[in-house]
């Protein structure tokens, strides 16, 4: 990629060159009509219409704001975080409402006698539909109430609460890496925004140029010859031609920024030129600070180590028996059947009861529970590792990201340097044309410097506001992003 932009470059430092020369330019004291030109240059280029109704414009923190209410990743994310918020309260409510209910409504024939001496036969269950059959009705509720478990409740519910932690950072892994995308889209946008401007200014150089040469053409001047016109019409179709680049990628960025920000409507960012970020670069171990604070993997981490122990307790705990207050109470009434009064007999059909009891209930399937104890602390190991292996990366990231960051500002010091060394020089140039001593041939090099240097700023400088915002990205510290308008 960095070849072919060379050489896209090149063409116009070879373009504006050419422009620059002698050749190509009309004298001082030529006063002829511009408009005056040979037939056989082209046909005049179609005058596009005046812009009349402005897109709205988005400055970089607007689209990070409406990235962070609209892109879908985020809010797939946020869906995760109110389902684990859902099982915490699932968690806090599980223990407490461990109840059921029973009820039932039917008909019964004539049942009557007692258990000592029956007068109905067990046959009077299954008589006929006719035989006087009345109503029944039952309803039953039963259920307990946990006084000591030692520590299921508890462990249950801080497993529950670290998970919402795990999702909260989860969360924020998503939308950091949400802006991230906003900001390569913006900056992208930017370049592509001075790179057609420069695109512009060759092109209306050589414009200049293949004027000033029809008209020396039409005096039959003999220091120019058709071919220059030529050559110059050429490098100028070729330069429209690599014109589509910057147009191409004005549009996939837009595109993109719509798509990030969800704006449906006309969309644009302030026409401002790139530049230096104003956020200085501090040292190396302050974004490895930061990253240990705030990164979200680091903390993922340290959050699933702490489920993970609460579920190794859980699972422990498992050992011991649950103590309970258990309670119930039933209902039932039944018209056809005789009421029993002996506080012997259970009657199924007509009475009313509850009952209000401590008591504990203990699984004795130890085995099973000391392989899932040796499970929990499998994963509790398994989270641990990874809590090393986040914190190790990240400090690969950060250092290599950082080094990046140095290399690209660097870079973009050295070539604002040549850029603004490449125009002392040309000022120098003119100054030396306007006094006579040189001619219009001096402004070939330091044209060509010029554009070369003005070009790989450009580059530069993206590349230095994309490196800020990638080291901001995996330190976690997006305060350390640049912030253009």
């Amino acid at each position: 990629m960095r070849a072919s932009r060379t050489a896209f470059f090149l063409a116009f430092g070879v373009a504006l060159a050419a422009a620059a020369s002698p050749l190509a330019w009309a004298g001082d004291n030529d006063l002829e009509d511009d408009d005056d030109t040979i037939t056989d240059a082209g046909p005049a280029p179609f005058e596009a219409p005046k812009i009349t109704i402005r897109s709205r414009t988005y400055t970089l923190a607007e689209c990070l704001a409406l990235a962070d209410r609209n892109h879908p990743n985020l809010w797939a994310a946020r869906a995760r975080l109110a389902f684990v918020h859902a099982q915490l309260d699932e968690a806090k409510w599980t223990p407490f409402w461990q109840f059921g209910a029973n009820a039932a409504f039917g008909v019964l024939p004539p049942i009557t006698g007692t258990a000592f001496y029956n007068a109905a036969p067990a046959s009077a269950l299954s008589t006929d539909f006719g035989n006087s059959f009345q109503p029944f009705f039952h309803f039953d509720v039963n259920g307990a109430i946990p006084l000591y478990t030692f520590g299921k409740i508890s462990a249950i519910r801080q497993a529950a609460e670290a998970q919402v932690r795990v999702n909260e950072w989860d969360l924020e892994k998503a939308r950091q890496q949400v802006r991230m995308d906003v900001r390569r889209a913006y900056f992208g946008l930017m370049l592509a925004r001075d790179g057609r401007y420069i695109v512009d200014d060759v092109v209306e150089k050589l414009d200049k140029g293949i004027r000033g040469l029809d008209k020396k053409l039409r005096k039959n001047d003999g220091s120019v010859e058709e071919i220059d016109r030529l050559r110059l019409t050429i490098i100028k179709s070729e330069t429209m031609a690599r014109a589509g680049e910057a147009t191409r990628g004005e549009t996939f960025a837009l595109a993109a920024l719509r798509f990030l920000t969800g704006v449906q409507g006309s969309f644009d960012i302030p026409d401002v030129p790139l530049k230096r970020p104003d956020i200085p670069l501090g040292p190396v171990v302050r974004y490895l600070s930061a990253a240990r604070l705030f990164r979200p993997e680091v903390n993922m981490a340290r959050a699933g180590i702490t489920a993970r122990k609460a579920f190794v307790d859980f699972a422990r705990a498992q050992y011991f028996p649950d103590f309970g207050l258990a309670l119930s109470a039933s209902y039932n009434t039944a018209p056809s059947a005789t009421i029993q009064n002996n506080a012997w007999v259970v009657d199924p059909f007509n009475r009313f009861g509850f009952s209000a009891a401590f008591g504990a209930r203990w699984g004795l399937d130890l085995l099973p529970k000391s392989a899932r104890v040796a499970q929990a602390e499998s994963q509790l190991e398994e989270t641990r590792a990874l809590e090393r292996l986040a914190l190790g990366g990240l400090g690969v990231e950060v250092e290599n990201a950082y080094a990046v960051a140095v290399e690209a500002g660097g870079r973009e010091e050295g070539w604002a340097k040549t850029e603004h060394i490449a125009r002392q020089w040309i000022s120098t140039v003119q100054d030396s044309i306007d006094l006579g001593t040189k001619d219009e041939r001096s402004l070939t090099e330091p044209l060509r410097v010029y554009i070369n240097a003005r070009v790989n700023h450009v580059y530069s400088l993206q590349d230095y506001n994309l490196a800020l915002s990638e080291l901001a990205r995996v330190s976690g510290w997006d305060s350390a992003a640049p912030t253009p308008p």
